[in-house]
């Protein structure tokens, strides 16, 4: 597929995905939405892939939507069929996505950001929950991840007021997990990619689950759903192999199955 809104390279097991609208700060159009989810579904499909990196290109993550491409007329249809379906997309691929935040990350593209597995930033990076600075509401699921993370208090001031939330802050608050030299942020990116690359990518994929799963269950549940996902991953190769090699004192070689 001939991509025009994202680059796309798979290199080392790690396919990166690069929303590349650096003119635009890289904001959400239909054309990017599409191409964003060929994608990650190519990533899930492709037994090569076994750890996604998403960044941006130019100076700027995501600002989030183009409102000069928004139809307000079609705003719960953009919302369901596009931002809503590339939350769930991520938080149901089968395997870890690195998010690698340089420069602003503003309204949905914010919240792009926190519905990735493990989330890098620049320390020139700013979160900006935008939304109430043109009379809407947050959506990408940041109304429910956002919380999650940084507690109610300070996830509803965000909301609020639009302040804007510095990488150190960010990380400081739990809302991502590492900041970086801008200089050196795709590289520690990759980097973390390609050990995930090399872990066993079904625990990895499940875990993802269990956790989703853990944020609506009460702990009866959820330790039935830990018993469900342990005895599947159990019969992996990989499980085997990560067994093997703890038995016999050597560094596992996982195969992804």
């Amino acid at each position: 597929m001939a991509w025009t809104a994202i680059d796309y390279d798979r290199t080392d097991a790690v396919a990166t995905v690069t929303l590349n609208r650096p003119d635009k700060l890289n904001s959400f159009t239909i054309e990017l939405h599409r191409e964003l989810a060929a994608a990650l579904d190519q990533a899930a499909r492709d037994d090569q892939v076994r750890a996604v990196l998403l960044t941006g290109a130019g100076r700027a993550f995501c600002a989030g939507q183009d409102l000069s491409a928004l139809d307000m007329a079609q705003v719960g249809d953009t919302i369901e069929q596009h931002y809503n379906a590339l939350v769930r997309r991520l938080r149901t691929l089968p395997k870890p996505i690195v998010c690698a935040v340089n420069g602003v990350a503003a309204g949905a593209g914010a919240n792009l950001a926190l519905a990735c597995d493990i989330v890098l930033a620049g320390r020139s990076a700013t979160f900006i929950q935008a939304f109430c600075k043109i009379g809407l509401v947050p959506d990408t699921g940041g109304s429910y991840f956002l919380p999650r993370l940084v507690g109610l208090p300070r996830a509803l001031a965000l909301a609020l007021t639009g302040d804007s939330v510095t990488a150190e802050q960010a990380a400081a608050w739990g809302m991502i997990w590492q900041v970086c030299d801008d200089a050196m942020l795709l590289e520690e990116a990759r980097a973390l990619a390609r050990q995930l690359a090399t872990q066993a990518t079904q625990a990895l994929g499940l875990t993802k689950q269990l956790f989703n799963r853990s944020l609506a269950n009460d702990l009866d549940t959820q330790l039935g759903v830990e018993r469900e996902l342990q005895v599947a991953v159990s019969r992996s190769e990989d499980c085997r192999e990560g067994i093997a090699a703890f038995l016999a004192k050597r560094p596992p070689v996982f195969k992804g199955r």
